[in-house]
């Protein structure tokens, strides 16, 4: 080797650990995770995981480039004022929220950080956003279910329960927005001729109490609606139904799987996957007021065989055919 390259040999090997130490650092961001549900449901942290995988799979790697500060509050009004405010110490860039009483809440609190939220039925008559297309403001997100398949919930369960005579709406008292549902339920009840009433409750005892005084006269069905204290409360109306022997529908997929009879609706964990790429794009520059609001796109249909054997319920085979998953 001449004596000239080796000379620039050694000279550039001398200006590596400088080089090195000159790559920029990248930078952590930090987003919030406001839950309504609990830290130990089961379908909770299934929600967050595929926020979780759908951020990982943008480039998100937790640690390196991204934070996650996480608050569930269990459907606890008192405990959601309490975390909203505490989360925002934390100052977060932007706000994973989980449901409609959460993002309430976080309306509240602050109207500049960006919130994306991954499940609300109505947030135009909400007042979350100013429309679908243009939600101006600091909140965009995904809509948990379209008014329209209300009635399908009453069409499949006269479908499994043909003996049904008569028809219960279990809403949360404390959501008003599945008004607009109980008026698509409404809307077909005349294409059934069955005896419709509206049941609700807001805490466990209530949700037995009402479901039990239903249940004195035969051959009633149950519609549950979506709503954050049916879904809270979902072992007790799910025991409360059973132990009564009446065939309900259910709104979510897992419902069924944790022994409901059957469920119709959306598939939560892909609404918060879905989110995953409104947080990416929020994060590289995006306003959430420019986002239009996005609705669900992916539904199931999961009947339980075990609980229609229980309930002495012929499941038929045209049902059978329809459903995306049978539990056997």
């Amino acid at each position: 080797m001449i004596r000239r390259e080796f000379i620039t040999l050694i000279g550039g090997a001398a200006t590596w650990p400088l080089a090195a130490r000159a790559q920029p650092v990248e930078r952590v961001r930090r987003v919030g995770v406001f839950m309504d549900l609990a830290e130990n449901d089961r379908e909770g942290q299934t929600r967050v995981a595929a926020f979780r995988d759908g951020m990982k799979a943008l480039g998100w790697i937790e640690g390196r480039n991204v934070n996650y500060d996480y608050r569930w509050t269990a459907g606890n009004p008192p405990v959601m004022e309490r975390y909203a405010a505490e989360l925002l110490t934390l100052k977060p860039e932007i706000i994973m929220n989980g449901g409609l009483p959460t993002l309430a809440v976080m309306q509240k609190q602050t109207q500049t950080i960006p919130i994306v939220f991954a499940q609300v039925l109505d947030p135009v008559g909400a007042g979350f956003v100013e429309s679908l297309a243009h939600p101006g403001g600091n909140i965009t997100g995904f809509v948990s279910f379209e008014y329209s398949m209300a009635g399908k919930w009453l069409d499949t369960l006269t479908h499994i329960a043909p003996r049904m005579r008569r028809i219960a709406a279990v809403r949360d008292l404390a959501s008003p927005s599945e008004m607009g549902m109980l008026g698509a339920i409404q809307a077909v009840l005349p294409t059934f001729s069955l005896p419709f009433v509206v049941i609700g409750g807001r805490d466990a005892a209530e949700f037995e109490r009402v479901i039990e005084t239903f249940a004195r006269e035969p051959n009633g069905g149950l519609i549950i609606l979506p709503s954050p204290n049916t879904l809270v409360q979902r072992r007790v109306i799910m025991a409360t139904a059973a132990r009564h022997g009446l065939p309900t529908i259910y709104p979510y997929g897992f419902f069924a799987r944790e022994g409901g009879l059957i469920s119709y609706g959306i598939v939560p964990s892909d609404n918060f996957r879905r989110a995953a790429s409104y947080v990416d794009r929020i994060l590289k520059g995006a306003k959430a007021g420019e986002l239009p609001v996005q609705v669900p796109t992916k539904l199931e249909l999961v009947i339980n065989l075990k609980t229609a054997k229980t309930l002495g319920l012929d499941v038929p085979a045209t049902l059978l055919a329809r459903a995306d998953e049978v539990i056997e």
